[in-house]
């Protein structure tokens, strides 16, 4: 491949980690939820609806930080609205899952036609260089000149890891989506947890989605997650429900990404066409490889009735 030099190799190096914060966001707050039993697929509906409202917000008020917030909120609503069908009504959470996805997906659309109507650019958030790090030959502006969001996904992984195995609240999760009955019977309300988990796993995901308007693109438009949040719920299973190997995926995935966009903008010879579908030929590969392997929580999709098994 002609024309690739480092340079160009730190921008797509850089790039890749970028793109790898969104991913990353959405499926430890998935890990959680299925952790606890509960499988979520209408996370690209709260990407979306995340996005939306982490833009609107940042475009009226003026902070980027606002716009985070209120996606944190927006997705918080989310996991709440999913958790009353899927947890107290005990609907189907694949249906249920794919009717939030519908919803999010519509309202977005229907509220940005409403209150913006054209592509419009915000001031978003802006790469914090770390001192003395990002002057590290090579690695300083690949690693240390990100904005906050990504450092922030990152530090998640070991803080998800940490929250998982090594504190009660974590083993009451595992517990819920392993054993049910043990864990209701030892008495840790296995509502209680996968209402949390929802909620949280859902303000990550729209966390994600304000990532790709405010921490990324500086603007919105339809269909702007682009099934990230569909390929944030294949990341948990390739990285079996573990935070380290979820980032695994999501840096293979943001990688490929990255590469394909800048074959496009830098003009990389390279074929186009085998750039463009790299990512996910990737994806996929990956998870046929690993799927035979995989083990998950025991519970997972199972509705808790007291009294019942399953």
């Amino acid at each position: 491949m002609e024309g690739i030099n480092s340079e160009i190799i730190i921008v797509i190096l850089a790039t890749g980690i970028r793109l790898a914060a969104p991913f990353l966001l959405a499926a430890l707050g998935e890990m959680f939820t299925q952790r606890s039993g509960v499988y979520n697929l209408g996370v690209e509906g709260i990407m979306m609806m995340g996005a939306f409202v982490g833009f609107f917000i940042t475009l009226i008020g003026g902070s980027p930080l606002l716009g985070i917030a209120a996606s944190l909120v927006v997705g918080a609503l989310m996991g709440l609205l999913m958790a009353v069908v899927s947890v107290t009504f005990k609907a189907e959470q694949g249906i249920s899952g794919i009717g939030l996805y519908m919803l999010g997906w519509g309202l977005s659309g229907l509220l940005f036609r409403l209150y913006v109507g054209a592509i419009t650019t915000i001031d978003g958030l802006k790469p914090v260089a770390i001192p003395l790090l990002s002057d590290i030959p090579f690695l300083g502006p690949i690693l240390f000149n990100q904005n906050g969001l990504v450092y922030s996904a990152f530090l998640l992984v070991p803080i998800s890891a940490f929250i998982l195995y090594k504190t009660t609240w974590g083993l009451n999760v595992r517990a819920v989506g392993t054993m049910p009955e043990a864990a209701d019977t030892l008495g840790v309300s296995v509502q209680g947890i996968r209402y949390q988990c929802l909620i949280v796993g859902s303000m990550l995901a729209g966390l994600a989605g304000a990532f790709l308007t405010v921490g990324h693109a500086n603007m919105y438009a339809d269909n702007i997650t682009a099934g990230r949040g569909f390929i944030s719920i294949a990341l948990v299973y390739f990285g079996r429900w573990s935070p380290w190997g979820i980032m695994l995926g999501a840096l293979l995935f943001s990688m490929a990404d990255s590469f394909q966009s800048m074959v496009q903008v830098l003009g990389i010879n390279f074929p186009y066409e085998l750039a463009v579908v790299l990512p996910y030929v990737i994806t996929i590969f990956a998870l046929a490889i690993s799927f035979g392997r995989v083990w998950g929580p025991a519970a997972l999709g199972k509705p808790f009735q007291r009294g019942t098994r399953g």
